[in-house]
């Protein structure tokens, strides 16, 4: 086992770290600004339920993971560059999302990790080492989250106002209370089953470029239970040390929100996900739990969502790709020239 090896699995396990805790929040962010959940008891939520995820949604489907590790091409099994090249795009992606955190800004994990080992690989072996038909289904998941995410954060909101108009509001109030936690722990459920599986690709890539796993005849990995194990214990570690800054400017600063609506965006998100996951699109939970929530406040009048705030995040959604993909590319040439 050499050093490149052990530094790119210390680092592909930072980046699970730094997921749960800048992305991760996003799933109970609604529920702690509408005081369904308190602060903490949110964060156990997301942790629980982001290992469930993690660990549930491989059995079921592991589409995601595969369309992460074959993306890009780095290269052969045993491939020492190719081990510190992969260590290069991890360390891009941590500087990336530290920095977001820092500023309180939700930027997606997903698509740093996807530009940042698109950088690095580019570094490597020219643009044949990029997988387009897998690269194609990150636009497709792009579209899919914001679109379909923003639309039917909208149309339930809409559908509960003219629903339950008639009803006592305090029944209602009950009602959509009860209902918000459970969607928030299914939300949390499916960011583990999204983001994890991202990750675990990763992961699995690693070893395979040290000699430690093998791919299928169709070119897939058998993800093992001890690498489930793994990275959703970091992904939720990550969250409880971390996930406060983010849960304010999702579920806080963005939209005033009611009871019903943090139920309607993270109805919407997670139907949104589930989806996704079982197609093997790799959507960003970000893009789809924000883009719900500029629906949901939309959908009562427009100027209900902070839109000073809005477009902060789609600057960092916008600036993600190249940004973290320039560093990766950089990371990548600096660390060749050094290892």
């Amino acid at each position: 086992m050499n050093l490149a090896f052990v530094f790119s699995i210390l680092l592909v396990l930072g980046v699970v770290f730094v997921n749960g805790w800048t992305d991760a929040p996003n799933a109970i962010g609604s529920a702690v600004a509408t005081r369904v959940l308190r602060p903490r008891s949110a964060i156990i939520v997301a942790v629980i339920f982001n290992f469930l995820g993690v660990l549930l949604m491989t059995f079921v489907s592991s589409q995601v993971a595969d369309t992460i590790s074959n993306m890009v091409d780095f290269g052969p099994s045993g491939s020492y560059q190719s081990l510190v090249v992969l260590s290069a795009a991890m360390f891009a992606i941590v500087v990336w999302a530290v920095a977001a955190w820092y500023f309180g800004i939700p930027t997606s994990e997903s698509h740093a990790l996807i530009a940042g080992i698109t950088g690095a690989a580019l570094a490597l072996g020219g643009v044949s080492a990029i997988n387009m038909k897998e690269w194609s289904k990150v636009l497709i998941g792009l579209i899919v989250s914001s679109v379909l995410g923003f639309g039917s954060g909208f149309g339930i909101a809409r559908f509960i106002e003219k629903a339950f108009r008639w009803v006592n509001r305090r029944k209602a109030e009950s009602f959509f209370r009860k209902g918000q936690a459970g969607a928030a722990a299914g939300m949390a459920f499916l960011h583990g089953a999204q983001d994890g599986q991202k990750f675990m690709g990763v992961f699995m890539l690693a070893l395979f470029l040290n000699g430690m796993a093998e791919k299928t005849a169709a070119g897939t990995f058998e993800i093992p239970i001890w690498v489930m194990l793994l990275c959703s214990l970091t992904m939720g570690v990550g969250t409880a040390v971390g996930g406060w800054r983010i849960i304010k400017t999702v579920g806080m600063d963005m939209v005033k929100m009611h009871t019903y609506q943090g139920f309607a965006s993270d109805a919407a998100a997670g139907a949104c996900l589930l989806l996704a996951s079982l197609t093997g699109l790799p959507v960003s939970t970000t893009h789809t739990k924000t883009t719900a929530i500029m629906g949901v406040g939309t959908s009562r009048r427009v100027s209900s969502v902070n839109w000073g705030i809005a477009l902060e995040m789609i600057y960092a959604w916008v600036l993600t790709f190249p940004g973290c993909g320039l560093i990766g590319y950089l990371m990548a040439r600096l660390f060749m020239a050094i290892f």
